[in-house]
């Protein structure tokens, strides 16, 4: 990394291309998901050493409950392994890990785990860890409007006094930073229903390298070309 680079408070990753790159290796799809999760770790010890101070990934969206029946269920069985994998990651890093997304619909089993993760890592002050699973931007917009409707409905909240203060608030992400910089690898140039609140503001950098294959080096590449982006918001450019 270059002297003198800012580092992005926040940055928001889009993991892609699991299933291609396994495809391209002669691996079935599932492969790629087990590779992708290794690079979820290394690329948590990396940010943090850089100075990046808050990490979300998404990891599952709303829609990929549309993806394959063994598919999806390969993907909640690794869910689970990464869960024991994360809460001991967290622990050797101090790390604090927090999942966003609709959890309703994941297993009981899986949701305990969560909860176990979420409590064991709530008080480290490390690297800020955020994994978007059953998350999509929309749906986390129409769940945050309807606990604002139940206030309102309730007669603790006027319309008035509905700000994006109020908004942020009712959101997964309460309490975090908006991400200063979404990457997306893969080659794919959309942020497909990812953090559409948050990412009003935020640099897009968008990769050719598949997500097994993503590496300290490419993260330095997507802080690099942020540095040269003429940021007008969230960033001071001497």
């Amino acid at each position: 990394m270059k002297e003198g680079m800012i580092i992005p408070n926040h940055v928001a990753i889009i993991l892609d291309g699991n299933g291609r790159w396994a495809k391209s290796k002669g691996m079935p799809r599932n492969y790629g998901h087990v590779q992708g999760a290794k690079t979820v770790e290394v690329i948590c010890e990396e940010a943090y050493r850089m100075g990046i101070r808050y990490l979300t990934v998404y990891a599952f969206s709303t829609e990929n409950w549309n993806r394959p029946e063994d598919e999806v269920n390969a993907l909640m069985g690794l869910l689970r392994n990464y869960m024991k994998t994360c809460l001991k990651t967290a622990a050797k890093n101090n790390m604090c890990v927090r999942i966003i997304g609709d959890k309703s619909r994941l297993d009981e089993d899986i949701r305990k785990r969560m909860e176990q993760l979420e409590q064991a890592t709530k008080d480290n002050t490390g690297l800020h860890f955020q994994i978007a699973i059953n998350y999509g931007g929309r749906d986390e917009i129409v769940r945050a409007m309807k606990r604002l409707a139940e206030e309102a409905a309730e007669g603790k909240l006027s319309a008035k006094e509905i700000t994006e203060e109020k908004v942020n608030a009712m959101l997964d992400t309460q309490g975090l930073p908006d991400p200063d910089l979404l990457i997306r690898t893969c080659n794919e140039q959309r942020i497909s229903n990812f953090l559409l609140w948050q990412l009003a503001y935020t640099e897009l950098y968008f990769t050719p390298v598949a997500w097994p294959d993503f590496s300290k080096k490419e993260l330095e590449k997507a802080v690099e070309a942020y540095n040269k982006r003429d940021r007008r918001y969230g960033m001071v450019k001497e």
